[in-house]
């Protein structure tokens, strides 16, 4: 079975493709709270708590117990085994290892920002394929409760940084005017990312769009006074004395040097497999005549006569 949390919370049983969601918003917050802290017992308080905040009703223990129930009834007919466990102080969902989208999101994130420096046309391949796990807004729908309220906010943020990253590594592949375009409208979406301004900046200087890049500064500074009361960060300011001066740094990377580089760099190791293969084949030779020579001298002999390990030959 794999739990989905990003976006509205549901289950799919891997076998038949088929996927399940609980009906409610007390369900939904339940198994978003089980969920996020999967292999650990969530007391029942706590439950409580996420379920129905600072006032709860009369009997809460008792509708908290009724939730469970149709939880794990949902849970058995999606998978055909029970999946949450009643400890004395609470429950868990019994599997700390449980597959969850956000888990492969953060896997594939990963892996892409490992990738953007050697390859930035792979890491942003990858940094897509984790963007599109996303189906909406991180355990849309499980109520306002601190666990489930709490990871959404985490997993929002590193949504948000792997989309800054995504298209630095379009700006490395060299794909500015498609870069820019699309990051004047996340610009708006997100007024206050200043990441996202200083890569628009970078993508329409690329583009030779000096004057709008300097327009994107402003433009962000006023946002970031008016609504947080703060000046741009270093980087941004950096990005801009640099936009002003030309600087050697904004240039795009050329590909076919990349390719240069990477090309002479697998001719390097080529020319030491080589080396290394005839040195093993040298200490091999080697070895074998020295086999051989051990293996012909026999053992010693002493007046026509083959003396045996350890014999006295005096007596």
């Amino acid at each position: 079975m794999d739990f989905r949390v990003l976006g509205p919370v549901e289950v799919l049983d891997r076998r038949t493709g088929t996927y399940a969601a609980p009906s409610g918003a007390k369900q939904r917050a339940l198994l978003g709270a089980l969920v996020v802290r999967a292999g650990q017992v969530l007391p029942a308080e706590r439950l409580i708590h996420e379920l129905w905040g600072d006032r709860p009703p009369p009997g809460a223990a008792n509708a908290l117990h009724a939730h469970v129930a149709r939880l794990r009834r949902l849970l058995r007919r999606a998978a055909g085994e029970d999946w949450i466990s009643t400890r004395a102080t609470g429950y868990t969902l019994g599997r700390p290892a449980a597959r969850t989208d956000a888990h492969r999101f953060q896997d594939l994130s990963s892996k892409g920002r490992g990738t953007l420096a050697a390859d930035p046309v792979r890491g942003a391949q990858l940094l897509g394929d984790a963007l599109a796990l996303w189906r909406g807004p991180a355990l849309a729908g499980s109520g306002q409760g601190p666990l489930c309220a709490r990871e959404a906010e985490r997993l929002e943020e590193l949504r948000l940084t792997t989309l800054e990253t995504l298209y630095e590594a379009r700006l490395r592949s060299g794909r500015h005017a498609e870069a820019a375009r699309e990051l004047e409208r996340l610009t708006a979406r997100h007024p206050v990312r200043e990441r996202l301004y200083d890569l628009l900046m970078l993508a329409l200087y690329r583009c030779g769009r000096q004057a709008e890049a300097l327009g994107v500064y402003e433009r962000a500074r006023r946002r970031l006074v008016d609504e947080l009361g703060v000046e741009p960060g270093p980087a941004l300011r950096g990005r801009m004395e640099a936009i002003l001066h030309h600087a050697p740094s904004l240039s795009a990377p050329d590909p076919d040097a990349t390719l240069h580089e990477l090309g002479g760099a697998i001719a390097r190791l080529g020319l030491r497999i080589e080396t290394l293969a005839r040195e093993q084949q040298e200490l091999i030779r080697r070895l074998e005549g020295l086999t051989s020579g051990v293996t012909g001298q026999g053992p010693p002999v002493e007046g026509g006569h083959l003396l045996e390990q350890g014999a006295d030959v005096e007596g």
